[in-house]
């Protein structure tokens, strides 16, 4: 069309001369003349020589209702079925100007049919062009035999191998049949008694036309849906296109800290990703693209500040435990330390072993948050309360209350009074008390009634005494606990002053 206005700006050129004096009849031969020539050039420039099918590359012309012409280079224009064209929603994705890739499927005097396929009929040795040419054939699957499918080409029996239907393992062979397709011809033997025909390689081209489209817009940064295929000690690989592969190193699947893709993902898990990298250098023909899952959500570190404050109480799960503390995540990639001297106020804790181990739920208070240098100090013991806090309310001087004996030394023992709380009672106390022996029947884990003495609140310290020094049916019943009999103080001593009695009666008598 471009070369036809072309043309008649030319000869329109011949009308605007620029000498008066030329007659009527020296313009008419000089159009005459003109006009043979442009012809000759038009048509001398154009190819008559397609032949049925050729594959040709033209412009749209024009868009009918069921057809769309298109200029074959040719003086005659070719036209091809919309149906043919249109997409799965039936939506032709074309205009005027566009260029398509067609197939002359027939050429007759006045017509050129085209078609996105070869030609329908043609006979073996439209068969044997479309062999050589690679040119696509349409064929209906018309059923299945054994190991793959019968399919109907130029009104010629073809079979297509099972493996060669689609790009993977055909699920549903039946859902095949009575559908047309473009097949490629494979194998043409015995003059088209013998042919075999392939799916496959024409879906793979064209998933790498459509592949190379997606690998044209594809960027660090882009951010979409992918499906995980294979789990690996080191991470996760997840397809964003039919085909392609990018994988999630395990350090990227989440903020949280992951020992195992097994832990946060499984096999075919749909995800979101971000691409970190791609690199088209790779060895081979394979591509390595590096995606991340959990830069789509942000990093948690980001305003925490705003999230946290200091003395919130929140559960966190305990993710490691270390010499000095251990580390809880209070909220996904969000870690603080419980320093082992804040894991408790009721015992001395020499490893953070003893208190908790990783894995478990526990109630921590927010102590101090510094974000930029991403540390967050927890407490364990100060969620649970300080025991000490109401120490003078819940025990008075001159109580007496039963404890624990938690720990013997050399000057006393340790009693515990309540969890948190543990007094001392000394050694030299009991000595005053009248009942020496008894001290040493005192053993650890025992329970023993004392009297609270002294209460330093502030110094975190209860002296203790016995609980009463004239009490003497209390260290029986404490003596009892210790498995031996004893008479108490007052017994023993009631016991001597009758032994001496009896000395001073037989020191008599023998007088």
């Amino acid at each position: 069309m471009g070369e036809e206005k072309e043309k008649e700006a030319r000869i329109g050129e011949i009308h605007m001369t620029d000498n008066p004096a030329d007659t009527q009849d020296d313009v008419q031969d000089s159009e005459e003349k003109s006009f043979a020539e442009l012809m000759e050039s038009y048509e001398g420039g154009r190819d008559e020589n397609i032949r049925v099918g050729d594959r040709i590359s033209g412009k749209i012309l024009s868009i009918g209702k069921d057809a769309v012409f298109v200029d074959t280079g040719t003086k005659i224009d070719g036209a091809v079925d919309r149906d043919e064209l249109v997409d799965e929603h039936g939506v032709l994705p074309y205009q005027v100007g566009d260029t398509l890739e067609l197939y002359v499927a027939s050429k007759t005097g006045d017509e050129i049919r085209l078609s996105r396929t070869a030609s329908k009929t043609g006979g073996f040795q439209a068969l044997i062009s479309a062999k050589e040419n690679s040119v696509p054939v349409e064929g209906k699957v018309k059923g299945l035999v054994k190991g793959g499918f019968f399919v109907e080409i130029m009104k010629k029996r073809a079979f297509c191998p099972m493996g060669q239907m689609g790009l993977g393992y055909v699920d549903k062979p039946e859902d095949h049949v009575g559908k047309t397709y473009p097949f490629l011809i494979t194998q043409l033997e015995e003059r088209g008694k013998n042919i075999v025909v392939s799916r496959r390689e024409l879906l793979k081209a064209e998933q790498a036309k459509v592949r190379e489209e997606f690998l044209k817009g594809l960027a660090p940064g882009a951010e979409l849906d992918g499906r995980i295929t294979r789990l690996m000690p080191y991470g996760a690989f997840v397809e964003i296109f039919p085909g392609l592969e990018g994988m999630v190193h395990l350090s990227e699947l989440s903020w949280s800290r992951v020992n195992k893709p097994e832990e946060v993902v499984s096999k075919d898990q749909m995800i979101r990703v971000r691409v970190i990298s791609i690199d088209k250098e790779a060895a081979g023909d394979r591509m390595r693209i590096s995606l991340s899952a959990k830069q789509v959500t942000g990093d948690p570190w980001e305003n925490l500040e705003e999230k946290f404050h200091p003395g919130d109480r929140l559960q966190g799960k305990v993710t490691r435990c270390a010499k000095f503390g251990a580390f809880v995540e209070i909220a996904p990639g969000v870690e603080g330390l419980v320093h082992i001297s804040e894991m408790s106020y009721s015992k001395r804790i020499m490893r953070p072993e003893d208190v908790t181990n990783p894995g478990d739920i526990v109630e921590v208070l927010v102590k101090e948050i510094d974000s930029s240098k991403r540390r967050i100090s927890l407490s364990i013991r100060e969620a649970e309360g300080d025991p000490w806090a109401d120490v003078d309310t819940r025990f008075q001087v001159g109580q007496i209350v039963e404890g624990t004996v938690e720990k013997k030394e050399r000057f006393g023992w340790f009693v515990s009074l309540a969890p948190g709380i543990t007094g001392l009672l000394p050694k030299s106390r009991m000595m005053e008390s009248g009942a020496p022996g008894t001290s040493d029947k005192i053993r650890e884990g025992e329970s023993l009634k004392v009297l609270i003495e002294m209460i330093q609140s502030q110094e975190r310290r209860i002296t203790l005494g016995p609980a009463d020094r004239k009490d003497e049916d209390d260290w029986r019943k404490f003596a009892a606990t210790t498995g031996k009999k004893t008479l108490g103080s007052l017994g023993e001593r009631l016991q001597s002053a009758m032994k001496s009695k009896e000395s001073q009666r037989e020191k008599g008598s023998g007088e």
